[in-house]
């Protein structure tokens, strides 16, 4: 068997093209084939239809907590959001080394502005990306910075932009690099 580099699947696109849906799609399809994936997933929160935060998921425990809010007292100001960075590092943060510890997949949604605010989840990323295990992230668009662009760089890197034309069946193509991956069977 040739040795290949574990991969690091980033899924980018622009806001609202559903890079978080083509994430937690494709951790469901990599359960139903009997991984364990950990980690942390964000989703956005509305209240009558108007977004007021971000709330932040551990993919192991379901322990929730916010991301950010608009109505967040303290932190990293992040537009009109505050980053709750207490729930970022507990709840986030521990999710993600939770998984570079014990699941066979890491996910990282989102690696974004607010996320980044946290010096715990820049070391954190680092420890997911240096890992053996694979590690799928949704990126934000654009997102420009020295820790970003080393991994985006990084030979096993693959940057897979989401479009109209491929966001339904995006999720197969990442779980089965995955599995072929784990499997020895590329």
């Amino acid at each position: 068997m040739v040795f290949t580099l574990k991969p690091i699947l980033l899924i980018t696109g622009p806001s609202g093209i559903g890079k978080t849906s083509i994430l937690r799609r494709t951790v469901t399809e990599l359960k139903n084939r009997q991984y364990d994936v950990g980690g942390m997933i964000c989703r956005e929160v509305r209240e009558a239809g108007v977004r007021v935060g971000f709330e932040i998921i551990d993919l192991s425990t379901g322990s929730r907590g916010w991301l950010a809010h608009v109505n967040q007292p303290t932190g990293p100001k992040i537009g009109k959001y505050r980053v709750n960075i207490t729930d970022l590092e507990v709840i986030g943060v521990g999710a993600v080394l939770n998984a570079v510890q014990n699941a066979d997949i890491v996910a990282v949604d989102e690696i974004g502005p607010m996320e980044l605010s946290s010096t715990a989840f820049n070391d954190t990323l680092v420890k997911a990306v240096e890992s053996s295990k694979p590690m799928l992230g949704t990126i934000h668009y654009g997102l420009s910075n020295s820790l970003v662009n080393s991994i985006k760089t990084r030979e096993e890197a693959e940057l897979l932009k989401v479009t109209y034309e491929n966001r339904e069946d995006l999720h197969i193509m990442i779980a089965n690099r995955i599995n072929e991956h784990l499997t020895g069977s590329e």
